[in-house]
């Protein structure tokens, strides 16, 4: 070592020691990395020197290159086409070769087997190492095992497109939204539904597709799935489509969360405007009467309901009229059906003319109506007596006038009942009501009309059962001829003697009968027992006695009435002139029908009369017309014949024209001697009345009948 005079090294022998600790430093370094390169890095490591041709040979690889890719360290050296299978070699030398033609690394992957025989997913990096020409000398390939990430990413691959899938083809539009509503997705059945392509939509809100007064209640959902993060629903959020129409849709919203954070919203909608028009058309028809379009008894029923609730909480008053047209059924059963729906159409038009909002008007069936009125008892009034004007005009059908007028019986809420069926049935007594008082009026529900009702109910029950339990008897009411006192003829009057309610009177249980077809099986038990009465009576005495029996207007119109008194004469075997038919003159308005079946009876032998004659509309045309034999004047005529002029007159006038015509006259209601003297100077044959008799017993009447001389004679 060579110092100079001061004592220090000389300063080139100081560098060129500085310079061999550098070289033994760096081969150092270069030993870590290699020794890192070849043992401890996981990723292959292949230094591969490029040679003409082109071709590629080996100069390093790595311990781990040699195990993934099956090499010994005989393969250094070598080319890559001389060590690898010509297919393997094949499918790596287009990465090399990319390196070259364009001078860049290189990223490929391929699939490959493993050390373990498994196959896998590898990852390579080839770069290029250029010289000081930058020409490629060298290229470095660096191969990572990358299977776990292919199948992970594969994995999610699998499951976007299983999502997309879902999405894409779903039968519902599916808007993905943000939390402010935007629109980042739509998938194609919401492009069809909305009307709008995907690049339209996804530039709005959803909101704007939503008419105004339906988006808060849409915000309203939106939100709550958002900030609770459980879905929501809703059957009825209309949607506007691109050309302005409305679409009724099923709404659901489903929260979007990621990482346990609620990041936005699908928004599925389905049309369901085909079925919301089918469901309104059900509920219309469920709601309304399909004859005039009104509304129907279980509208009323809900409304009742509604109204009731709402008035409970205010203390607040409403009426319900009950409407029925006074003489329909003869109308409807004249005209005819198709007729009668005409004039309920018409009917329900102008009830119509009052519906507000504190007005509806509904049709129950048939002839009835109600009218649902908010307000007070004085305004029920106001409404009540404009509908009965209303009726004051003419109802026309096939250029043919009729008048038709209105019963009302009303009903207040909370007084009358405080729910819809004392309501209802309130207002229903109340027009029974009306009906008994001359009908064409109105009469709010009193609570003494509930007991008469509730009677009609109770009588109507026992009557349903008196003909089985054997209840009814006849009574016999005298006729005495006039000039010589004698009786040979009786009226037979029904009597009803219930076990349960006693003697009913005449005029409680006839009309109720006539009103529940019971007449018809009644009048029927009264002819059989009339011709037995006459049968037993003829077997006592040597001549006859006549009975006559009323026929109710509906029993004689019934088809079999000539056959049921045909077969209880032929039954009972007795002379068919004995039973006499009283008819009134409203039976027989119609002449078309009645006219036969007059002939009928007359060829059958029995004695026909008209009852309450003068009384009808077409007298005198009837006995012009029918096979008459007797004529019996009504008793409003004869109560009047002394003290009023023309009572006598037409009564006088009654028995000319009879005696003219060669019939039998009887009057009825003769209850002062005075009456039967004038009808006896006018030459009236026959009479009937308290003057002479009470209605009696058969047993009474044999009593008198047969105790002597087989006569009765009543001076």
């Amino acid at each position: 070592m060579q110092w100079n005079e001061v004592g220090r090294m000389d300063p080139l022998l100081e560098r060129m020691g500085q310079i061999e600790q550098t070289r033994k430093v760096s081969k150092t370094v270069e030993r870590i990395i290699y020794n890192l390169i070849f043992n401890y890095v996981k990723h292959m490591v292949y230094v591969m020197k490029v040679e003409k041709g082109p071709k590629f040979r080996y100069l390093f690889v790595n311990e781990m290159g040699l195990l993934y890719a099956g090499l010994s360290e005989n393969a250094i050296g070598k080319t890559m086409e001389e060590v690898l299978p010509l297919d393997r070699y094949m499918e790596i030398l287009k990465g090399y070769e990319e390196v070259l033609s364009t001078s860049e690394s290189v990223t490929f992957s391929d699939q490959l087997k493993f050390p373990n025989g498994q196959m896998g997913f590898a990852e390579s990096i080839l770069t290029p190492v250029k010289n000081e020409k930058n020409e490629i000398k060298y290229i470095v390939a660096v191969t990572r095992d990358v299977t776990d990430l292919t199948v992970e990413r594969n994995s999610l691959i699998n499951a976007e497109q299983k999502y997309r899938s879902i999405v894409d083809h779903n039968l519902d539009g599916v808007f993905t939204v943000t939390l402010e509503g935007k629109i980042l997705e739509v998938n194609p059945a919401g492009q069809k539904l909305s009307g709008y392509t995907k690049k339209q939509v996804s530039k709005r809100s959803f909101y704007d597709l939503l008419p105004e007064e339906d988006i808060q209640k849409f915000r309203e959902l939106f939100n709550k799935t958002t900030t609770s993060g459980v879905a929501q629903e809703s059957l009825d959020c209309r949607v506007i489509h691109s050309k302005g129409y409305f679409l009724t849709t099923q709404i659901k919203i489903v929260p979007i969360v990621i990482n346990s954070e609620i990041t936005g919203a699908y928004v599925m909608t389905r049309d369901i405007s085909e079925q919301a028009e089918n469901a309104e058309t059900i509920k219309y028809m469920a709601f309304h009467d399909h004859l005039t379009g009104l509304y129907n008894r279980r509208a009323l029923l809900n409304d009742l309901e509604e109204a009731i609730k709402k008035n409970k909480k205010k203390s607040g008053t409403f009426a319900l009229l009950s409407i029925d047209l006074d003489r329909f059924k003869y109308l409807n059963d004249t005209l005819g059906h198709l007729a009668g729906d005409r004039i309920l159409i018409q009917v329900a038009e102008r009830l119509s003319e009052y519906s507000n909002k504190n007005v509806r008007v509904y049709r129950l069936g048939g002839d009835e109506y109600s009218i649902l009125y908010v307000g007070d008892r004085r305004g029920a009034t106001y409404l009540a007596q404009k509908i009965l004007n209303l009726f004051s005009k003419s109802f026309y059908l096939n250029y043919q006038e009729y008048f038709i007028s209105p019963s009302i019986g009303i009903s207040m809420f909370p007084n009358d009942g405080k729910n819809a069926e004392m309501l209802i049935k309130n207002a229903d007594e109340a027009l029974f009501s009306v009906k008994e008082r001359g009908k064409a009026h109105f009469q709010f529900y009193r609570t003494e009309m509930n007991s008469a009702v509730s009677h009609i109910v109770e009588l109507e029950t026992h009557l349903r059962k008196a003909l089985a339990k054997k209840e009814f008897i006849l009574y016999y009411q005298p006729q005495v001829d006039l000039a010589s006192g004698q009786v040979n003829s009786f009226e037979a009057l029904l009597r009803w003697n219930s076990k349960e309610l006693g003697m009913i009177s005449p005029n409680d249980f006839i009309p109720l009968a006539e009103d529940t077809g019971l007449i018809v099986p009644i009048g029927n038990w009264v002819i059989d027992t009339a011709c037995k009465q006459i049968s037993e009576w003829s077997s006592l005495g040597d001549r006859g006695i006549k009975i006559a029996i009323n026929i109710s207007p509906k029993q004689f119109l019934q088809p079999k009435l000539v056959e049921t008194i045909k077969d209880s004469i032929e039954k009972y075997k007795i002379e068919p002139s004995l039973l006499e038919i009283e008819i009134t003159e409203g039976a027989m308005q119609d002449t078309g029908e009645t006219s036969p079946i007059l002939k009928s009876l007359k060829e059958l032998g029995v004695t026909i009369s008209i009852d309450d004659f003068g009384t009808g509309y077409s007298s005198l045309n009837y006995i012009k017309q029918f096979p008459i034999d007797v004529l019996k004047i009504d008793q409003s005529f004869v109560r009047d014949v002394i003290s009023n002029e023309k009572d006598a007159a037409i009564t006088t006038t009654i028995i000319h024209l009879a005696n003219s015509l060669g019939l039998e006259v009887v009057a009825e209601g003769i209850e002062e001697k005075e009456q039967a003297e004038f009808l006896m100077k006018a030459n009236c044959h026959k009479g009937q009345g308290y003057l002479y008799s009470r209605p009696i017993s058969a047993q009474d009447v044999e009593f008198n009948l047969f105790k002597s001389n087989h006569e009765i004679v009543i001076n």
